[in-house]
């Protein structure tokens, strides 16, 4: 797997310094939605042209390249975790996960605005994903304490519990309507929440955020 990968690098750099072609797409989402020139055309041929040989099929070919995107997404290598949710678009434009990818890629580098649409793009491709609810959901209340506008802390608990409806054992998404709720003056439901969530791992909080839950 690992010829794959080196050989699409090294086809990359050989055709970098062509003036006609826009430069460092790959770690942007579906490649910026720029034209891309004939080299790198060529190299998208050539990357999709090996995975068949590689891989027994597409789908074999995706699950691979999306595991390697997630790992280097953990490790905080976004670049290198954006190319290879690239690489899983080109094999599928359909994926959801892919999406899921770019916006959670582009959470994390505070882009919140531009990461809705990956996350939008993701759930009209599959809404039962408990996980990118959450994801949507963060983008919301992150953009609520960066702008305190009511609508989008509304917008983000309205994300959390339909992850909640969806998966009863997410406690990420319990946390965070616990947190969400206790800028309301009104914290009943924030407690119900914090409960909910220390059931299900009591570690899940830090002392931090539950003592502003606690908060009266």
């Amino acid at each position: 797997m690992k010829q794959i990968i080196l050989l699409s690098i090294v086809l990359f750099l050989n055709c970098s310094g062509a003036e006609d072609c826009p430069q460092n797409i790959n770690i942007l989402p579906m490649y910026g939605g720029v034209k891309k020139c004939k080299e790198q055309i060529e190299i998208d041929k050539d990357f999709l042209n090996e995975c068949d040989r590689f891989f027994k099929n597409r789908n074999k070919a995706i699950s691979h390249h999306l595991y390697r995107a997630w790992e280097y997404y953990y490790k905080n290598d976004f670049d290198t975790s954006m190319k290879r949710f690239n690489q899983a678009w080109l094999l599928d434009s359909t994926n959801a996960d892919v999406y899921w990818g770019f916006g959670n890629i582009l959470g994390r580098q505070l882009k919140f605005d531009e990461s809705l649409i990956y996350f939008n793009k993701s759930l009209k491709l599959n809404a039962k994903n408990s996980k990118v609810w959450l994801s949507r959901g963060t983008s919301y209340a992150q953009m609520f304490i960066k702008n305190n506008d009511i609508k989008l802390l509304n917008k983000a608990i309205d994300n959390f519990r339909i992850s909640v409806e969806l998966d009863n054992k997410n406690v990420e998404a319990y946390s965070q309507l616990a947190i969400a709720y206790s800028y309301y003056m009104e914290k009943d439901s924030a407690l119900v929440f914090l409960k909910i969530t220390d059931k299900l791992d009591p570690n899940a909080i830090n002392s931090e955020a539950r003592k502003f839950i606690l908060e009266k």
